[in-house]
């Protein structure tokens, strides 16, 4: 039988888990908070190309904007659907039949974070770039930067987060939707960190 002795520790080394865990969800929402999402303007700096995830409209109109503002020589979009293709994406957004030809291309091998991550180095190689701006919610920044940096670390990344409507960081816990968003998201950013700390 279990002795109560350690039933004890048991009980303690679980709790002070649970409490490291909710001070590490915390510290996770006030730095998603404290990521402003851009403005496209003359002084935003450029990069060779600008690399948006899928999971959000916001982030394909971003990665458009910033495109047709010049800060990025080709945009690329990993993780998209199969069965998508770029008039579907496009709308009705306003784009050149030049741009559209040259300048947006569309990555369909990716279905994860670490997917987007392989499937951008691939790209990335094969255009030979050197920097990259990174398009994606501010949710998922801190593990998009994570494993993106484990999977190009001679690429300059820089960050571009995008803050969608859905997702109301204001007194979040008030929120299902976004509280179970930013739990589920805080334990994906632990596994990944755990993976890149082991070299997984």
């Amino acid at each position: 039988m279990i002795s109560v002795r350690f039933q004890r520790y048991a009980i303690v080394m679980i709790g002070l888990l649970a409490g490291l865990w909710l001070i590490g969800l915390r510290l996770f929402v006030t730095h998603i908070e404290a990521l402003p999402e851009p403005p496209v303007g003359p002084a935003l700096e450029a990069t060779d190309a600008i690399v948006v995830l899928t999971g959000g409209s916001e982030r394909f109109v971003t990665g458009l904007e910033l495109l047709n503002s010049g800060k990025g020589k080709k945009l690329f979009i990993s993780g998209v659907h199969p069965g998508l293709t770029l008039d579907h994406l496009l709308g009705g957004q306003p784009v050149t039949a030049a741009l559209r030809k040259c300048c947006i291309i569309l990555g369909h091998a990716a279905e994860s974070t670490t997917g987007n991550a392989e499937e951008t180095q691939t790209w990335m190689a094969l255009e030979n770039y050197r920097s990259l701006r990174l398009v994606t919610a501010n949710y998922h920044m801190p593990r998009s930067l994570l494993v993106f940096h484990a999977a190009l670390p001679d690429i300059a990344i820089i960050p571009h987060p995008v803050a969608p409507d859905s997702v109301k960081l204001k007194n979040w816990w008030r929120h299902p939707g976004t509280a179970s968003l930013l739990v589920t998201e805080y334990d994906k950013y632990l596994l990944a960190l755990l993976r890149v700390e082991l070299g997984a």
